[in-house]
Order: C-alpha cells, then sequence, then structure tokens
C-alpha cells in the first residue's frame, strides 16, 4: 500500500500542533530551543508562533538569562484560556475535578453521594458539578466540555453503557447521565480515564499496562503513548478489544476455584486485590487501614503481606503477557509507594527472565485520576484542533 504524502496545509497544520503541544508540556521556552527540540526550521518556528499568539494562545513571557549573545525571548502557553471538567461516578461517590490546558488537577470535590439510576440523582450529579463548575471557572474562560467516568463498559459509537456491574446498569443510552449538563458530554471507563490521565504527561514514547486497585480491579492498555510529540489524538493509544473489555484484569482467575467473586465466578483477582480486600478490616476505610499499618499494627500487616503476594502474582502475569511497565493506580495504588519496593522482591522471584522489577511504577495521580482522565478527553480533543 502505497502511503499518501502529507500536503503543505497538513504538514503546517502538523507542526503548529506539535509546537503548542510543547510548548504546553514545558510551559517556558526559547524559540531556538523548540526548534533543537522539533527539528523544525527557526523560519517555520517563528511563523507558528506568530499564529498561535493572534489566537491568544501563547504570549511572551519575559527573557531568559544571556549565555554570550542575545536574551532570548521567553514564549509560554496561555493554559488558562480553557477548561474542561471532570466526574467520576461510583457506587457510593461522585468525584469532580477541573483542569484547564495544563492537563493538572486544579481543584477537586468528593461528595458522598450512593447511585440510583433515576432521574433525580441524575439531576443532583449535574448540580453538584456544576455549581462546582460555577465557582471556579470565571465568565470569560472558555468551557470545553465534560468528562464523566463511570465503572462499566462504554460504547461511544452507539452512546451506550453495555455493563456496569457496580452500578447495576446493561444496555443502558448514556444520555441519562448527560441530560442534565447544557455542555458537551463525554462518558469513559474510569480504568481507561485514569490510564489516559497517567500516560498523558509522559515525556518518552512508551508502552503501559495500567492496573487499577480500587474497590474493584481494572485496568487499562497503553500503546507506544508519546503525548506532546504526537501527530495525532493519544485517545487512539489505548487499546480497547475487540469488544470494548480490554484490561478486565479483575477477572483473570488468580486462584483456581478460589473465593466467589461478584460476578459469579471463582478466584477472579478482584476477589484478592481490591482495594475493600484491605478496607474491609477498617469499616471500608482504606486510609484507617494504611494508618493501621504504619501505628505498628502487626495483624494488618500480616493482611497486606498476603494482599502484597497476591499482587505480585498478577503483577508477573501482566509482565508475562504485555512485556512493559506496569503502573498501579486506583484507591491502592495512591497508598502503594511506601511498600513498593517489598512488591518488587516478590513480584522478580516470579519474573522468569528478570530480577530486576523496576518496571512496576506507583500511579502519578493520587486524586480523582478518573475524573481528570474523562476532562482530558476534552482538552486533547481541543489540542489535536490548534
Amino acid at each position: 500500500m502505497i502511503k499518501r504524502r502529507a500536503s503543505n496545509v497538513e504538514i503546517k497544520k502538523i507542526n503548529r500542533n506539535r509546537i503548542f503541544r510543547y510548548l504546553n508540556k514545558y510551559g517556558r521556552v526559547s524559540k531556538p530551543d523548540i526548534s533543537s527540540e522539533l527539528g523544525i526550521s527557526m523560519p517555520t518556528v517563528l511563523q507558528n508562533i506568530n499564529e498561535l499568539m493572534k489566537q491568544g494562545l501563547v504570549d511572551e513571557v519575559g527573557e531568559f538569562q544571556s549565555t554570550g549573545g542575545r536574551k532570548a525571548i521567553a514564549i509560554a502557553p496561555v493554559r488558562n484560556l480553557h477548561y474542561a471538567l471532570g466526574i467520576d461516578i461510583t457506587q457510593n461517590h461522585i468525584g469532580v475535578v477541573l483542569t484547564d490546558l495544563s492537563g493538572d488537577v486544579l481543584k477537586h470535590k468528593r461528595v458522598y453521594k450512593p447511585f440510583i439510576n433515576n432521574r433525580e440523582y441524575y439531576k443532583e450529579m449535574a448540580n453538584i458539578a456544576l455549581e462546582f463548575k460555577n465557582s471556579e471557572v470565571g465568565p470569560n474562560k472558555e468551557f470545553l466540555g465534560v468528562g464523566i467516568s463511570i465503572p462499566g463498559i462504554v460504547d461511544t459509537r452507539k452512546n451506550k453503557i453495555l455493563f456496569s456491574h457496580a452500578l447495576n446498569l446493561t444496555n443502558i443510552e448514556t444520555d441519562i447521565f448527560t441530560e442534565f449538563i447544557p455542555y458537551p458530554c463525554i462518558l469513559v471507563n474510569d480504568a481507561n480515564a485514569s490510564g489516559f490521565a497517567e500516560m498523558y504527561h509522559y515525556d518518552k514514547c512508551f508502552n503501559a499496562v495500567y492496573l487499577s486497585l480500587s474497590n474493584s480491579v481494572g485496568g487499562a492498555i497503553i500503546v507506544d503513548a508519546q503525548s506532546y510529540l504526537s501527530e495525532s489524538s493519544i485517545t487512539d493509544k489505548l487499546y480497547l478489544g475487540d469488544n470494548l473489555r480490554g484490561g478486565e484484569f479483575g477477572h483473570m482467575t488468580l486462584i483456581p476455584n478460589g473465593s466467589e467473586c461478584y460476578c459469579g465466578k471463582r478466584g477472579c483477582v478482584d476477589v484478592y486485590c481490591s482495594a475493600k480486600t484491605l478496607s474491609k478490616h477498617t469499616d471500608g476505610k482504606l486510609e484507617t487501614f494504611f494508618e493501621e499499618i504504619e501505628n505498628g499494627n502487626n495483624e494488618f500487616k500480616q493482611i497486606l503481606n498476603q494482599y502484597l503476594s497476591y499482587l505480585a502474582i498478577e503483577i508477573n502475569n501482566l509482565r508475562m503477557i504485555f512485556d512493559c511497565t506496569i503502573i498501579l493506580g486506583g484507591y491502592v495504588g495512591s497508598h502503594i509507594e511506601p511498600y513498593i519496593s517489598r512488591l518488587k522482591e516478590e513480584v522478580a522471584m516470579l519474573n522468569t527472565f528478570e530480577i530486576d522489577a523496576s518496571y512496576i511504577k506507583p500511579c502519578r495521580y493520587r486524586v480523582e485520576a478518573s475524573a481528570l482522565g474523562a476532562a482530558l478527553q476534552h482538552i486533547e480533543a481541543f489540542l489535536c484542533t490548534v
């Protein structure tokens, strides 16, 4: 198959997009730095910077110190020109996150609100989100839209939630979630949203598995992701599978004929590696569980050791299948860093090919990662238009 050559117009758009993404990534750089890093000629950089300035997307913000010649002008993105909101729906809570073109969590809020599939719930969810948005975003800022993450399989092509055991939903129109939100909305699986947030700020091209260890276990498969130098949307970097079930790691069989899972099968990873395995010992409060360990609770230390042993098996299985970085996220991932050395030792003993388990990483985002990843769907969609 002969690959079509890009037209001059397309090349110009690609260069402008790469330049803005680079600026948006690093915040304050010089034109020579852009030219050198991206391999784009200085005249092309100058032309694109001028166009971006006309659009209000970048601005001159002073000068760098001289290295012997003329001081280079510092260029920076105007990140607070556009905002997006993310909502994370769980069985018992609604999480809300505000972000701008930086892709960072600017503000967040979490409200106790058990999920009920009725119009009153969806109206209250919208009110919580809109009140939060209106209190944080000024009237002169452009609001791109709302992303909503849910623990379920979402078919965006058919605008349907195919299945969510956590929310007890099957084959439901996504419109029920967005009826009371007067902005563009995107629904996304919660683990995929978290994985999207994790890969959003990485510098280098990479593959990874994001293992979400929340009240249920899920995950995302990230393929060949590289954000700021990408010529295509990084939404294409998530492998979803033929039936949109890629990353359902919670229902891999870990222990044959083991304990019963909420799905009705036995021995699923979810039974042994979900956050509930730990938090059930502290009335559902995971933070309290880890506080007890820090305070010397030996019983809880033994529980955690058993948990890490099961988790090590799952991580090793994923490493054998995907041979890539494993990022630990979700509720447990947010607390795992003090214990990750012990986990790496257990995984290394299981691995057939390597004793270095440095490929295991704690998550970058420990607060409302799913809500952020949902909001970033709108940020990324906008960046693709620059």
